[in-house]
């Protein structure tokens, strides 16, 4: 499967946007934080999706990104296929050419498999991301972790 870091690193950016959204627009430079995603990463992906339509900007003191649309209607294959990633499981990039210019053995058993995780991600939101529990606890304990920085570097 050739989801990499930039596929990994644009959802969880957006699903921390979702979360933190009620508060306004939400700063790369705070997401960077709360992940621990170089903030240079988070503005080529940022710019990438902006072009996609899933995020706007706002500008100025207070600025930052705001989801497009609702969480529940940003899929998550959809932000991946925003950052010019695919979820494909041949060797041949889906090409068909994967043995010396053919086609190999497996190919069409690797194709269904990258369908069916394709399949998968298209039902799954941010809306329904961020809902979850264990997902709901680990935002707490980001959120807190951020705010003991704070207020360590007060005092």
């Amino acid at each position: 499967m050739r989801l990499t870091t930039k596929g990994r690193y644009a959802v969880t950016a957006m699903l921390d946007l979702a979360m933190n959204a009620e508060s306004g627009p939400i700063s790369l430079a705070d997401i960077s934080k709360r992940q621990e995603i170089s903030l240079s990463y988070l503005e080529q992906l940022f710019a990438r999706l902006r072009r996609a339509g899933l995020v706007g900007s706002v500008r100025g003191p207070g600025g930052g990104y705001l989801l497009a649309m609702a969480p529940n209607e940003i899929t998550v294959a959809r932000v991946i296929q925003a950052v010019n990633e695919s979820v494909d499981s041949t060797r041949c990039g889906g090409l068909s050419d994967c043995q010396q210019g053919d086609t190999c053995l497996t190919h069409h058993l690797w194709c269904e498999l990258s369908e069916h995780i394709h399949d998968f991600l298209e039902q799954v939101t941010l809306g329904q991301l961020a809902g979850r529990e264990e997902i709901l606890e680990i935002a707490s304990r980001q959120r807190g972790r951020r705010d003991d920085g704070i207020l360590a570097s007060t005092l």
